[in-house]
């Protein structure tokens, strides 16, 4: 988040593309800091799309979640936050600059994801902890992820946001079982699975689209382009500078009310202790 230091990468490099992948994406933690959710994520985010702007960059794909949709968490608000401000900044791109987001699902095995989790836990000797025998997510692969991030940086549509195809989900308690007998033990006999409950922020589903927004099809079978509505840049930079504001002062609970206040169908949670 350091415009300073990004400056000096930039123009060092030159870049003609970049994908903003950078993040703080555990929600429990964003929730129990979200004054760093706002300056790295939001702000960070607006620090690589003015530095695109001022270096000419010629495609900037940022890396956003399905988390962002309906937020209910700190981390999943930021991130819809960022796609704003990289709408914005495609309004002031120059012909022949594209600049997009990408949203998608968890990516097996990278890293803070699940199954490594599960596999430390096993290691351990168990339980392996699921928050809840409802909840679901949707799955990539890293190579699929990869080649689809890649593909969606080749698409022409200036300020789109693309969704990917995310086949089914899955249950997070199915995954854990199959993980426990994939290492060679019995659920239940040799490995216990223990629900923790959701954590403050944390939904049972996710969710690829907002109520209004639809989809129209691109060029490649599992990318989307979905048709949403967009804010005004007056209203987007007065309630950047409140945020800004307010996570300098680690005002978390009035930094969750402006985002409340701002994001259509957003569902934060007040009051959580930080």
């Amino acid at each position: 988040a350091d415009r300073a230091k990004l400056a000096d990468v930039f123009g060092r490099f030159v870049p003609n593309v970049v994908f903003h992948a950078a993040a703080h994406k555990h929600v429990y933690l964003m929730e129990q800091n979200p004054d760093e959710a706002i300056l790295n994520n939001v702000f960070g985010s607006r620090n690589i799309v003015e530095l695109c702007l001022e270096f000419g960059v010629e495609r900037l794909v940022n890396i956003s979640t399905d988390k962002a949709v309906n937020p209910t968490s700190v981390m999943g608000a930021s991130k819809r936050m960022a796609e704003y401000i990289v709408e914005r900044g495609a309004r002031l791109a120059k012909p022949g600059q594209a600049f997009s987001s990408v949203r998608f699902g968890n990516v097996l095995g990278s890293r803070g994801s699940v199954i490594p989790k599960f596999q430390q836990q096993i290691r351990d000797g168990g339980p392996v902890t699921v928050t809840d025998p409802a909840m679901i997510r949707y799955f990539m692969l890293i190579p699929e992820a990869a080649q689809l991030v890649l593909q969606a940086g080749g698409l022409p549509e200036n300020g789109a946001v693309y969704v990917l195809d995310m086949g089914e989900p899955v249950k997070i308690v199915d995954l854990a079982r199959d993980v426990i007998r994939l290492s060679g033990f019995e659920v239940g006999r040799d490995i216990e699975i223990v629900f923790t409950g959701a954590v403050p922020g944390e939904k049972l589903y996710e969710e690829l689209l907002t109520s209004d927004e639809g989809t129209q099809a691109s060029k490649y079978e599992k990318i989307f382009v979905a048709q949403q509505g967009s804010v005004s840049d007056a209203h987007l930079e007065t309630t950047l500078e409140r945020l800004r504001q307010l996570a300098v002062a680690r005002d978390g609970n009035a930094i969750r009310r402006v985002l409340l206040e701002f994001i259509p169908g957003a569902r934060l949670t007040l009051e959580v202790r930080e």
